[in-house]
């Protein structure tokens, strides 16, 4: 264990620790031990021993590890930890377009798709207080699909800034994925990185981007939410691929 002096010159200790279950995990860990369990009882042990993986696997799906989220005038960080897998130029959701959303021009949207072995806690890009939260059921296709964003399960969620930025990002089911679970409403106020929901089980998050903003990631790049800085307001340069 070492000790680092923090910006104020405070010394303090940091230890690495596992990642805690989030609590609407924690029922679905308890089901699958109890499985293994009376599996091992009974003596079955072709079938103990692979569920008891699946016990490990669904304990890790749900972690909620601790996150360091950078601060600074201008930031985006990334909502969701997995790929950056689509950059396109698009107009926003009608859910989340006109005056008192983004608008209805197009803008820069950056999909970020999280495979059943990433971290499923969102967060939110910047802080600032949730406008809008809009539930629209619909299909489970693949979330690597363009077309998921219009015709999938999804949740939109619009956070504006203390400078009245607004960000709008969008929460979308796949072929696993049956559920999205949100831990804000209308009003709330929020943190930079602050835990906004999950999906269960494997899906994508689409971001829009404020107009002379492009982002700070490349396609082909793994995002961690909360911390990877995933724009830069009013940066307009853009990279398009991870080279080498």
């Amino acid at each position: 264990m070492n000790a680092y002096p923090d910006p104020d010159g405070h010394v303090g200790a940091v230890r690495w620790r596992f990642p805690s279950v989030h609590p609407e995990g924690r029922k679905f860990v308890l089901i699958a031990a109890i499985i293994t369990f009376v599996l091992a009882w009974c003596a079955w042990e072709t079938l103990a021993w692979p569920m008891g993986g699946v016990t490990l696997w669904v304990a890790a799906f749900f972690r909620d590890p601790i996150r360091t989220t950078p601060r600074g005038p201008g930031l985006i960080v990334a909502p969701a930890d997995g790929m950056v897998t689509m950059i396109a130029r698009v107009p926003p959701p009608r859910e989340m377009a006109g005056e008192d959303g983004l608008g209805d021009q197009p803008m820069m949207r950056v999909s970020i798709f999280m495979s059943v072995f990433d971290v499923h806690i969102n967060r939110t890009p910047i802080a600032g207080i949730i406008k809008r939260v809009v539930y629209i059921s619909g299909k489970f296709l693949n979330a690597d699909l363009d077309k998921a964003s219009e015709e999938n399960e999804r949740q939109h969620i619009l956070v504006e800034g203390h400078d009245g930025l607004r960000i709008g990002f969008t929460q979308i089911a796949g072929l696993v994925a049956r559920r999205i679970m949100p831990f804000v409403k209308d009003g709330d106020i929020v943190a930079p990185g602050q835990r906004i929901g999950l999906i269960r089980f494997g899906s994508r998050v689409d971001v829009y981007l404020p107009a002379g903003t492009a982002p700070a990631v490349m396609l082909g790049q793994r995002c961690i939410a909360g911390e990877t800085i995933f724009a830069r307001i009013g940066m307009a340069e853009r990279m398009d691929s991870v080279s080498g």
